[in-house]
């Protein structure tokens, strides 16, 4: 057994910290098992050639850490340490392959990150910032993005935003979560999500303890009118641009989910999370300013900008603003310093919402590049949804293969298309696809869909 971690120390070199490498390693996996006897420093050395000092220091290392006992006239051993070896854990199998057009329906096109901008706001910020701000600072996050954001949403969303209760965290999913678990402290037990929506949405209110209960989503936007009926404590909306339905809540319904909220004194989470992205008019204001006293508002860069920054902000109502900062304060106190620096100065300076608008310009002509193409070539395959964001849902025919056989037969072809529960449909993500693969995409896709639906 002794050959086995002397070539090990060895291969590594003749140094202390590789014999002490060597040692822990045969210990932890029971390759020197509890009471095994060590050779005396002197035959060690020799055996490696190494200077006996390093293998007295060795030695007394590993007794300092528990691994080994000694005793003046009875030598070293191997202490037990009450280590179970666990069994091997099996290699991961490799992973598949990519597709070539993955046409993700939540992810924008990550090749448009803006790194100029964000490396030079990031200089900026760092430049003029005080020490104090690499520190854990305001669990809400930093008091000057709080402000920027505050005035940006007043702005571009109509919001009534008070920097005071705008809360930094890491993505919407996040935000629900920490909404869900906030209500809970404040004994609510029910919360209405539209149906369909996005799974990993409906699995972070599930986890914050809630009850869930579907509210149906027609082509005007989730059914408001039956919130009295379901009684919930809160509801979960999409109004600028519903996932994965894409439709937009009508006046009638934007105004019964107020009416309900203000008669129980209910929580509307406000999903806001690509509503800059509107192709064919004005974006439509956020629900939030028609009763800022009973909407949790939550917005994401991860559209906007790339889902890997994990930035995004509640506009939060002051009966949740302590509950949520206490959750904040415990699990990680806020998003990293450096990018809320960074993005500080992207809306300072006005860079961020150029990039928006160079981006919006960019995903509206694919999309129109998009329908056209659906509408020349494959007329039976019917896009819906409102202009906007970064995907269409594609209702298939009736005749021809379901949604997840179209997925199949796209995965054949190296492309990833998207089901949708409950529908004979496809979500295709135009926005996921880089700016110089795009055109090709839309061909390749348009391709698979003629060849399936030809009429």
């Amino acid at each position: 057994m002794q050959d086995s971690w002397t070539t090990s120390v060895a291969q590594h070199g003749p140094r202390r910290d590789a014999l002490e490498t060597a040692l822990r390693s045969a210990i932890r996996d029971g390759r020197l098992a509890p009471g095994s006897r060590l050779p005396s420093t002197r035959a060690l050395a020799l055996d490696l050639g190494i200077a006996r000092g390093t293998v007295v220091e060795a030695y007394a290392q590993l007794r300092a850490e528990g691994y080994l006992g000694a005793r003046r006239g009875a030598g070293t051993w191997v202490a037990d340490l009450g280590l179970s070896i666990a069994p091997s854990v099996p290699r991961a199998r490799p992973a598949a392959p990519s597709p070539r057009f993955d046409f993700h329906p939540g992810q924008p096109d990550l090749s448009a990150f803006p790194r100029a901008a964000w490396a030079a706001a990031l200089r900026r910020g760092l430049r003029a910032a005080a020490d104090s701000t690499l520190g854990y600072g305001d669990p809400r996050g930093r008091p000057e993005l709080r402000e920027e954001l505050a005035l940006y949403l007043t702005r571009a969303r109509g919001a009534v935003a008070d920097p005071e209760r705008v809360v930094l965290c890491c993505g919407f999913r996040h935000g629900l979560s920490l909404v869900g678990r906030a209500l809970r402290t404040e004994r609510a037990t029910r919360m209405a999500i539209e149906e369909p929506c996005a799974p990993p949405h409906r699995a972070a209110a599930a986890a914050s303890g809630l009850r869930l209960v579907p509210l149906a989503v027609d082509e005007r936007g989730a059914r408001t009118d039956l919130l009295g009926e379901l009684r919930a404590d809160a509801v979960v909306l999409g109004p600028a641009h519903q996932y994965p339905l894409g439709v937009v809540l009508q006046p009638d319904r934007r105004a019964a989910a107020v009416e309900w909220a203000r008669a129980t004194g209910g929580v509307i989470v406000e999903d806001d999370y690509d509503a800059e992205l509107r192709y064919d008019r004005q974006p439509v204001g956020a629900l939030q300013a028609l009763a800022p006293e009973h909407v949790a508002y939550g917005g994401t860069a991860s559209k906007t900008l790339v889902p890997g920054l994990r930035l995004g902000w509640l506009l939060l109502p002051p009966r949740l603003l302590e509950p949520v900062l206490a959750l904040r304060e415990v699990e990680d106190v806020h998003v990293p310093a450096t990018d809320q620096i960074a993005f500080t100065e992207l809306l300072r300076s006005g860079a961020y919402e150029r990039h928006v608008r160079r981006m919006r310009t960019r995903y509206r002509a694919r999309r129109v590049r998009l329908v056209r193409m659906l509408a020349e070539r494959v007329p039976a395959v019917t896009p819906e949804g409102a202009a906007a964001g970064l995907r269409v849902l594609l209702d298939l025919p009736g005749s021809g293969p379901t949604a997840r056989e179209l997925c199949e037969l796209a995965s054949e072809r190296s492309l990833a298309l998207y089901e949708v529960a409950g529908r004979n449909a496809v979500l295709v993500g135009y926005g996921a696809l880089p700016e110089y693969d795009a055109e090709a995409g839309l061909r390749a896709l348009t391709d698979l869909l003629a060849t399936v639906y030809a009429s």
